[in-house]
């Protein structure tokens, strides 16, 4: 696997609070994740900074005045379709996760998270996977309501297997990872989790792990 100074992404802040920013280009600085190319403080000057330059991952945020970050991921989106963009946030409501998923985010990560997570959230989408931090999943699970010991029927259609894939999944495991945990190779691990996305009728990872988190499929 190669490592974040192999990789290093150019990154694109996008948060209309200045000292955020600051301190994130800082961080990733410091700590070698990647290289800063360039700063929007809303939506809109986002999207005219993307005719500027061309980052690999855009940190973004949501409540943004002019343009907020939903709109403008979608926007971006379309400009760029590859464009890798992780979704900096403090909110844990369902219904917002659903509408990102639907957009193409690839990661959720919230501003109150450490280092160690922001370096494992650019390292995995860099390398193709999506990441969802695990505070973040526990925020959206307490506000599902409260949990129940009947067996979810859902569960029932995958094997124990896939069970055990789905539960690295929602652990935040890269698709090696779970492979190397699970004495699999990640040809196999793929097999898995196009089965689950199948069964489950998910369209891509984020909306799987919500799915198996609604129906607790899973727990973390």
């Amino acid at each position: 696997m190669k490592s974040n100074s192999e990789l290093s992404p150019k990154i694109i802040l996008v948060d209309d609070h200045l000292i955020f920013r600051q301190g994130i280009k800082s961080l990733v600085s410091l700590e070698n994740l990647g290289v800063v190319v360039g700063e929007a403080s809303n939506g809109v000057d986002f999207l005219n900074l993307l005719h500027e330059t061309t980052p690999d991952i855009v940190l973004m945020d949501i409540n943004m005045p002019e343009m907020d970050g939903m709109q403008a991921s979608e926007e971006a989106l379309k400009l760029l379709p590859g464009l890798k963009i992780i979704i900096f946030t403090m909110c844990a409501e369902e219904d917002f996760y659903h509408k990102t998923v639907d957009i193409g985010i690839k990661g959720f990560i919230l501003k109150s998270s450490g280092i160690n997570e922001l370096e494992k959230a650019l390292r995995d989408v860099m390398l193709g996977e999506t990441y969802f931090s695990n505070e973040l999943l526990r925020k959206i699970i307490s506000n599902f309501g409260k949990s129940s010991d009947e067996k979810s029927p859902e569960k029932s259609l995958l094997t124990d297997r896939e069970i055990e894939v789905l539960q690295n999944i929602c652990l935040g495991l890269t698709t090696e990872e779970i492979g190397e945990k699970l004495f699999i190779s990640p040809k196999t691990v793929k097999i898995h989790r196009s089965n689950l996305l199948d069964k489950t009728k998910s369209k891509n990872t984020p909306e799987m792990i919500l799915f198996a988190l609604r129906n607790k499929i899973i727990q973390l």
